[in-house]
């Protein structure tokens, strides 16, 4: 179930992506783990895995659409091989996943735009080695895209001069496809918006600094007078404030697979560790809460990797009357990532001082994993996007055709083509509950199925009133339980396709028991919470059903992990 390095060759997939993966974990490897900590502690730009990665043609095979690839069957936008490369990167360090992260956000507006020589240009830039860069956050703004100062001034000859700055920008220092998102100086309303093509190599292209203390170079830039001709436009108007809504849709779903590899790193490292060091004469193993921490950390990384695998076939699999994937997405990005955080923190209390230490991975994920979570738009950005969909997916439930298993070499074109970024509320999802029934011999998922029940008599006999709707806090709350429904679900529907086996499964949802039970005490003590709702809040409250057995045979599974994998030196 998790990726092993020294094993590893995913027969689902076609040749070449086989063989470009199996080369990206062999750079990594040759290079060794004190190349990888010197590197990191030494805040050394990560440009020898760009050179690689222009070699092998990595960015241009994974990320050049199929009606842009000039006839080359290699390449295409795959979503199942794009998350398997992010797993990977992301279990060598977050500081090699996140130039492929931002290359896949830069991309996305060009992918979107019907400019065909800018898409031309664009995959040209890949095939020469060159990354991408998403130029829309600004220091004063954010990502609000509603407030840009960079603005474009026509020139008197049908095209524009750009001037302005925009921060927080990976890769914004030698990214050739630079996507940046202005608004057209005189003009109001959604007809100002312009996405336009720049390139980090011309002249007018001003390069501040790196604004953070990190291998990664997340630049602040300023345009001054920047030449934009009308081959440059990308998109305008609505039609551009969409492509950037769309994109980190696109984008945005690779946070949870960087999160999984780097959890998984971790448990390699901390495992291997921990039944290798003797305290008080025992081993640190067979102490019970260590047993304890490892075991959840073990199921928690399962729950990520079934989950974000299951979404993925929804991804690929969506369609203008089938936009499931809205949901799931900002799931993978919030509460994935939020796992991750949780994975991590777990193994770390364990092998406590050792995960300071300068050499270890765990040192390096510890201090990056809390950006996850953090990277195009904060937790509670996500959980009010999830909140959107409530209604429709536990009350109105609609017939859909089953979606298989998505690991086909297709192009995934469709996340090109999204269309108007609306109409949230109007998705409508399969029902949810026969997941949780085909699993209810599974004496903790049943647990969980009535705690999901619980939230709908919740929803039916104490919905929020106006000021509940109205306050973010309370709202945040109840979202939480809601997402947690939704988690379990694809989870289950990942489990009975791929067999994972019932121990694991009932281990997983022991946890996820505790998180709802969680969840239901802080909706309870919410200052707006009604007498009724904290009475139907506490009664969801549940405690997972404990079985040794299962446990100790969970716990093997975890200690078989034990010098299971170990970076090259």
């Amino acid at each position: 179930m998790l990726l092993n390095p020294h094993a590893y060759d995913p027969q689902r997939f076609d040749h070449e992506t086989r063989r470009l993966l199996r080369a990206t974990i062999d750079w990594f490897e040759s290079r060794g783990k004190a190349k990888l900590a010197e590197d990191y502690h030494a805040r050394t730009f990560y440009a020898d895995f760009l050179a690689f990665a222009g070699k092998e043609r990595l960015f241009a095979t994974f990320l050049t659409p199929a009606p842009d690839a000039a006839g080359d069957p290699a390449k295409r936008w795959d979503t199942s091989r794009i998350a398997a490369l992010s797993e990977i990167l992301g279990f060598y360090g977050l500081n090699y996943w996140y130039p492929w992260q931002v290359t896949i956000l830069g991309l996305g507006p060009v992918w979107q735009s019907a400019n065909g020589a800018a898409r031309a240009r664009a995959a040209e830039a890949l095939d020469a080695g060159g990354a991408g860069a998403f130029g829309l956050s600004e220091k004063h703004h954010g990502a609000d895209i509603y407030s840009s100062d960079l603005v474009l001034t026509p020139d008197g000859a049908g095209g524009y001069r750009a001037t302005g700055s925009k921060y927080y920008i990976g890769n914004g220092n030698c990214a050739r496809t630079v996507s940046v998102f202005g608004r057209i100086d005189g003009v109001a309303g959604p007809d100002q918006y312009v996405f336009f093509y720049a390139d980090s190599a011309r002249p007018n292209y001003h390069v501040v600094k790196n604004v953070v203390p990190s291998q990664m170079f997340v630049a602040e830039f300023r345009l001054e007078d920047y030449p934009v001709r009308e081959q440059d436009i990308l998109h305008t108007g609505a039609e551009a404030f969409s492509a950037a809504l769309n994109t980190v849709n696109i984008g945005k779903f690779n946070l949870c697979f960087g999160g999984i590899g780097m959890a998984t790193h971790s448990l390699y490292e901390a495992i291997t560790h921990a039944c290798n060091r003797i305290l008080y004469g025992h081993p640190v193993t067979d102490f019970p809460h260590v047993r304890r921490q490892f075991v959840e950390a073990y199921v928690r990384l399962a729950g990520m990797k079934l989950f974000s695998g299951r979404a993925v076939d929804y991804f690929r699999s969506a369609n203008q009357e089938d936009r499931r994937y809205l949901l799931y997405n900002p799931i993978t990005k919030m509460k994935v990532t939020t796992e991750a955080r949780k994975v991590i923190g777990l193994v770390a209390d364990v092998v406590a001082a050792k995960g300071f230490e300068a050499d270890t991975y765990l040192a390096m994920a510890k201090n990056d994993i809390d950006g996850l979570p953090k990277l195009e738009g904060t937790v509670a950005v996500n959980l009010a996007l999830i909140a959107k969909f409530m209604p429709a997916y536990l009350f109105s439930p609609q017939e859909y055709p089953p979606v298989p298993t998505r690991d086909d070499a297709a192009d995934d074109g469709f996340l090109f083509r999204q269309g108007a970024a609306r109409g949230l509320a109007k998705i409508r999802f399969h029902d949810w509950k026969p997941a949780y029934e085909k699993a209810s011999r599974i004496p903790n998922v049943a647990c969980f199925t009535e705690q999901a029940r619980r939230l709908v008599r919740l929803l039916a006999e104490a919905a929020p009133d106006e000021a509940q709707q109205a306050d973010l806090d309370f709202g945040l709350a109840l979202t939480e339980l809601f997402t947690l429904v939704v988690y379990g679900q694809l989870i289950l529907e990942q489990a009975e396709l791929t067999g994972i086996e019932d121990d694991v499964l009932d281990q997983l949802f022991a946890v996820l028991v505790q998180d709802f039970s969680a969840a239901a005490v802080d909706l309870h003590g919410k200052p707006g919470s009604t007498d009724k709702q904290q009475e139907l809040a506490l009664a969801a409250v549940r405690k997972p059903i404990v079985d040794d057995e299962r446990f100790a045979r969970v716990w093997e599974q975890v200690r078989a992990l034990s010098g299971a994998y170990e970076m090259n030196p």
